[in-house]
């Protein structure tokens, strides 16, 4: 089998949830897309503009002299292999920066607008070499750069506010380097095994137990107690949850057995509950507790 894969599903998904990023390698079923806010969109894209054909000197000194080359460019790689395995997969996504450097090298940035740390610049390490393998082994027709020498996060922290003019104000912040250490044998070790967690049929318990996803339910406020048990499709996440459970009754070895249960649905949000222990023994307790307190009997 030859999966897709895609930068930011090896970073946040694969982090998050494996059960999830199961469904969406093997069958291409997305997560159900959760609202994120529009200003980190609008700010990333005005910084591609901003520092398209700028000069490094201008902008980061810790880089070498070169210019920003290219923006939000789609890449994809040719299939990877592996020796212990029948199947293999390939890398497509879309870079924020690449610059040329005037050795003729180039570096791939990542945009960040946050506080830097060194947990989110490592934890984004995966992601940049994902682009440095796309971008130095292409399928004919796409991007192909050649050699990348840097690769790193340039994140862009507001520190506060200027008024300048009536009815306009501009966000002032740090900028600030953090380079990441290529390292493609890590990177090709760290493939390999995704493939062989694709490959099998094991079950991954302690990651879903803090999946929102699969621990959530159907969540559709219309919908009613026995929605999901009749396999309620009124909105993505009961769509979602339905499909999870289809998948599972017709699975040899389902990939999240232990998780996928027809719980019952809180009385006050309707939305799924778990288990839990109290003074008088075990209860239903929603899995929105403490923001909602709905309880049911566990005897019905």
């Amino acid at each position: 089998m030859i999966y897709k894969l895609s930068p930011s599903d090896l970073t946040y998904l694969f982090e998050g949830c494996k059960y999830c990023f199961n469904l969406k390698a093997k069958y291409q079923i997305s997560q159900p897309s959760k609202p994120i806010p529009g200003i980190f969109s609008a700010i990333a894209g005005k910084q591609k503009i901003f520092y398209s054909g700028m000069r490094t000197e201008k902008f980061c000194k810790e880089l070498p002299p070169g210019i920003v080359e290219y923006g939000e460019k789609w890449v994809q790689s040719t299939p990877i292999n592996f020796n212990n395995s029948p199947s293999s997969c390939y890398i497509a996504g879309r870079f924020d920066l690449v610059i040329k450097f005037d050795d003729g090298s180039f570096g791939v940035i990542d945009c960040k607008t946050a506080s830097p740390s060194e947990t989110k610049t490592q934890m984004f390490r995966r992601q940049l070499q994902c682009y440095v393998y796309a971008l130095e082994n292409p399928v004919p027709g796409k991007l192909a750069l050649f050699p990348i020498s840097k690769l790193g996060l340039l994140y862009f922290e507001p520190f506060g506010l200027e008024q300048i003019q009536e009815g306009q104000q501009i966000f002032k912040g740090n900028l600030v380097w953090h380079e990441v250490k290529r390292d493609d044998r890590a990177f090709l070790d760290f493939m390999g095994n995704v493939i062989g967690i694709l490959d099998s049929e094991e079950v991954y318990p302690h990651t879903c137990e803090r999946c929102d996803y699969c621990n959530s339910g159907n969540s559709c406020l219309a919908g009613k107690p026995d929605a999901f048990t009749k396999g309620c499709t009124c909105c993505p996440w009961c769509t979602y949850r339905a499909t999870m459970r289809d998948i599972d009754k017709g699975s040899s070895a389902p990939l999240a057995g232990l998780k996928i249960q027809d719980s019952p649905l809180c009385p006050i949000c309707n939305s799924q509950m778990q288990k839990r222990s109290g003074k008088f023994g075990e209860f239903w307790s929603c899995q929105r507790f403490p923001d909602c307190r709905g309880t049911r009997d566990v005897r019905g």
